[in-house]
């Protein structure tokens, strides 16, 4: 998945093509300024417009922002940075979440962070919490009639030592997962482990951790498996609600 860098005049054009038929409901109900953040891996069917439109925005704690979002996107994701300094080149920006484009992210965000995903179709859409890359912050996905996809708890907190992604002045800001912190084949579904029968769901460490904290959260590249992990509801163009710091 890749931008090239004329996304505002891309995402401008589809705009105009792309009924912008769902809001999304960001929250901030962290105590604190973050900076959210989106991603579109398949820009043919549109990409969200209001503060997304470029990529990125700044969200007060309590604040709220209202996005329209195409009613089939897919390949679609929201993050939320912390720490942000923008007079900082691009990737060394954020503590946690930084991109390629500074506030406007043009690409992924770095991980840990955590993330909320998102494949809409006009019959059934699919969407889920991801803690497969780690985790910066809590989250929660609702939407009316449809199952939460969330993980409500700091893993900060207790996030083991060699997980750990600490800030400047040394506080704990995001927790890896295994395969982001070792490069492990086993740990990543790589090489050969790269299917459901050949990667494994136990003796994992950020597995275990992430899981037993967030049980409706996607934990490892195959966590479908667990049964909660990817959330899938019938659509008639349902809104949701993303909220950091539920």
């Amino acid at each position: 998945m890749h931008f090239t860098p004329s996304f505002a005049v891309l995402a401008a054009a589809l705009f105009s093509s792309q009924a912008l038929a769902r809001t999304f409901t960001i929250h901030n109900n962290c105590p604190f300024t973050i900076w959210p953040a989106v991603y579109t891996g398949n820009t043919a069917n549109g990409v969200p417009g209001g503060d997304a439109a470029q990529g990125g925005w700044e969200l007060a704690s309590q604040g709220t922002s209202q996005i329209p979002v195409p009613d089939a996107w897919t390949a679609g994701r929201f993050w939320a940075r912390t720490e942000c300094d923008f007079s900082k080149q691009d990737v060394q920006s954020c503590a946690t979440g930084s991109c390629i484009g500074g506030l406007h992210c043009t690409q992924p965000g770095i991980p840990p962070v955590t993330l909320a995903e998102f494949t809409l179709a006009s019959n059934v859409d699919n969407y889920d919490s991801s803690l497969v890359d780690g985790s910066n912050l809590p989250i929660s996905i609702t939407a009316n009639g449809c199952p939460t996809a969330n993980c409500p708890f700091d893993l900060n907190s207790q996030c083991p030592g060699d997980l750990q992604l600490k800030d400047a002045g040394g506080a704990v800001v995001g927790c890896k997962s295994s395969c982001l912190a070792t490069g492990r084949d086993d740990y990543c579904c790589a090489g050969a482990h790269n299917t459901p029968a050949t990667c494994p769901s136990s003796n994992i460490p950020s597995y275990n951790y992430f899981k037993s904290h967030c049980p409706n959260s996607y934990a490892y590249a195959y966590d479908e498996s667990s049964g909660t992990a990817l959330w899938t509801c019938s659509s008639g163009s349902r809104d949701y609600t993303i909220t950091f710091c539920p």
